[in-house]
């Protein structure tokens, strides 16, 4: 069963989810990373990125980091601060539900769980039983019932893959998934397509370059906008640009933050 902690900053997460305020997460992917983004202004939680932590020790996404040491890392980061924390578990490491309890017992109070297209009976099935795990260690999970509709159907018809992300969606909510998260470059239309099949404050989007402004997706009812290993490509390329600078014979940049 969940401590006090994880179920207060549980229902603090499910509560972001639900106002009409559009909930934005700047993903990480270690404690010190985790810090500076909890220490800027107007961060209400923090999300990790499964491919950022995957990259951070040296393997490619789709679940070949072990799960132990996945899970050692959310824990850390949850347990470093006070803001909720929703983590990317991928697939859920063939026992999704299993994975989730432990997350949970880390103190993680969401996590990202991808359908990777499985059967719709099996994929609803599977959030039902996660959302059972969650009942079970007393807290309001935030599931962000992940469907891979467009992101791996990216050459088949866009009306195709709303429609299948409607069907999918529709059942995960119905499962008990309180949010319904489609990974796409959408444009103002679908947005407004997928939230009305939905409902408002159902639908969470990753904050990839062509999406309509944050300010018109939350007046369209979007949840939430995550970057996932967006932030970390961030990073990196101010990683790159320093080195490049250093190789011209420049150096640290004027304008540096000390932030640890």
């Amino acid at each position: 069963m969940a401590d006090d902690t994880t179920k207060t900053r549980s229902n603090d997460l499910l509560r972001l989810h639900q106002d009409p305020t559009l909930l934005t997460v700047v993903n990480v992917w270690d404690v010190i990373t985790a810090k500076v983004v909890a220490d800027v202004p107007g961060t209400k939680a923090l999300a990790t990125a499964s491919h950022s932590i995957a990259a951070s020790w040296g393997y490619p996404d789709g679940e070949n980091i072990p799960l132990d040491l996945m899970l050692d890392t959310v824990g850390r980061i949850a347990a470093s601060t006070e803001l909720p924390v929703s983590a990317d578990l991928e697939g859920g490491y063939g026992d999704a539900a299993e994975t989730v309890r432990r997350a949970i017992g880390l103190g993680v109070v969401g996590a990202n769980i991808e359908d990777q297209l499985k059967p719709l009976p099996e994929a609803a099935r599977q959030v039902e039983a996660i959302m059972k795990a969650a009942e079970d260690e007393g807290v309001d999970f935030v599931l962000n019932a992940r469907t891979d509709t467009f992101h791996l159907q990216r050459d088949r018809d866009p009306a195709a893959n709303v429609a299948e992300s409607i069907e999918r969606g529709r059942a995960y909510l119905d499962a008990g998934a309180p949010v319904v998260f489609v990974p796409a470059i959408l444009d103002e239309a679908q947005v407004a397509e997928l939230v009305e099949a939905f409902g408002p404050q159902r639908l969470t989007l990753i904050g990839i370059p062509g999406l309509p402004t944050l300010q018109r997706l939350e007046e369209l009812g979007v949840a939430r906008v995550s970057y996932g290993p967006l932030s970390q490509n961030v990073a990196l390329t101010a990683l790159q640009e320093l080195t490049e600078d250093v190789q011209r014979g420049g150096g640290v940049p004027g304008n540096m933050r000390l932030l640890n």
